[in-house]
């Protein structure tokens, strides 16, 4: 049967209709584990009952009204996006790379304003930050670029995790504004920086009067077990970038900004017709309440080494693992060879995983996640590894 729908996605042949937990059924009725959380966004799981009498008491209330006029769950939400991130102002939208791009106008703006003509942003390899022209370009993955050009002017690019390049890009560009950079790679396959990384940025961009700009789409909202990545290293950035799971599923982003990066959009710089509506930000601002309620920062942190020390058990010695890496609930696993095929493969083992940087098997679970759903994932996942690592070339 002819599809009415773009080809511009290459689906898994299935299709879920329900959820709860940590579990998906599909059409068929079957259930599956989900390790994925839709990419980093379902992290209270699917149909969490605090997120859906959210939306279901906002739907029956107020949808939408516009940024014409002050919207108080909005404003709610964004006081407690900058008292859990130390940042001074929010700005909300629809998605992640529209928080990107609104970061990005940050940067120009700011550039501007100092007198520079052409603003430029240093971003790094391996790095994704999303779909539209901008973010694209800021994009360090030469695939996703590909008959998209011309691709916007204005980006530096160096290697992840190398703070020394962009040292010497602050002789060769004297046109750097901002720093944009993930905390660790998502879609780059979970790459994560030396632990000084982001400290050390953080004095780069104070030398050179720089906006050190962190992409947290997939680290932020307790992903790694803490609201951001950065908090893991005592540093504050000047803009950052929220989206994945501050919704739960229900599509919102934010860029929140500090000191003088907060002062930058003035109006009629910079908006949405949709960002920030009522519906939005209630869920939103379920989804913060429930992970300070339930200690979920902290729970993710314990999974996160019950993962760690699981795996390493279970592929010790096992010819083509690489290296596993694990923050929180973001895991990665580096195999020697191109590993596409192991999401089928775990499809048929009734369990949602991805692969990331083509050899990088993704792990992204809900932070609500039992210790024996965690040791399910591992015990499944690691068989489907040594299986597929075994297999004739």
């Amino acid at each position: 049967m002819p599809t009415t729908l773009m080809p511009n996605y290459a689906r898994l042949p299935v299709t879920f209709v329900r959820g709860e937990g940590a579990w998906l059924w599909d059409t068929q009725g079957i259930r599956y584990l989900d390790a994925l959380s839709g990419i980093a966004v379902c992290g209270l799981g699917h149909a969490h009952p605090a997120v859906t009498a959210a939306i279901c008491e906002q739907a029956n209330q107020l949808l939408h009204t516009s940024n014409l006029y002050g919207i108080a769950h909005q404003q709610t939400l964004a006081d407690t996006l900058v008292r859990i991130t130390g940042m001074d102002r929010a700005f909300f939208c629809n998605s992640g790379a529209e928080a990107n791009e609104a970061a990005l106008k940050i940067a120009r703006l700011y550039g501007h304003n100092q007198g520079r003509e052409r603003p430029a942003v240093i971003v790094t390899e391996g790095s994704f930050h999303g779909r539209t022209l901008a973010t694209l370009t800021a994009t360090g993955n030469p695939k996703v670029q590909a008959g998209f050009a011309p691709l916007l002017e204005g980006f530096v690019r160096v290697p992840y995790n190398d703070v020394n390049a962009m040292a010497e890009v602050a002789k060769q560009h004297p046109e750097v504004v901002a720093v944009l950079v993930e905390p660790i790679t998502g879609e780059g396959g979970i790459v994560i920086p030396d632990d000084d990384y982001l400290a050390n940025l953080r004095s780069l961009c104070d030398r050179h009067n720089w906006l050190l700009m962190l992409d947290e789409i997939q680290t932020g909202v307790g992903r790694t077990g803490q609201w951001c990545a950065y908090q893991h290293a005592s540093i504050l950035p000047d803009v950052l970038t929220l989206a994945k799971g501050l919704g739960n599923g229900v599509p919102i982003g934010a860029c929140l900004a500090r000191g003088k990066a907060a002062e930058v959009l003035k109006p009629g710089t910079h908006g949405s017709t949709f960002g920030g509506n009522p519906l939005v930000c209630r869920a939103a601002r379920a989804v913060i309440e429930t992970i300070e309620q339930d200690n979920l920062l902290q729970r993710a942190q314990e999974l996160g080494q019950r993962f760690y020390q699981g795996f390493s058990k279970a592929l010790d010695g096992v010819a083509g693992v690489q290296e596993i890496r694990v923050k929180g609930l973001m895991i990665g696993i580096e195999l020697d060879r191109s590993s596409g095929q192991l999401m089928t493969k775990a499809l048929f083992r009734q369990i949602l995983i991805n692969v990331a940087a083509e050899r990088v098997v993704r792990l992204l679970p809900p932070l609500i996640i039992s210790d024996a759903q965690a040791d399910d994932i591992i015990a499944t996942v690691s068989h489907l590894i040594v299986e597929f690592l075994n297999l004739p070339a």
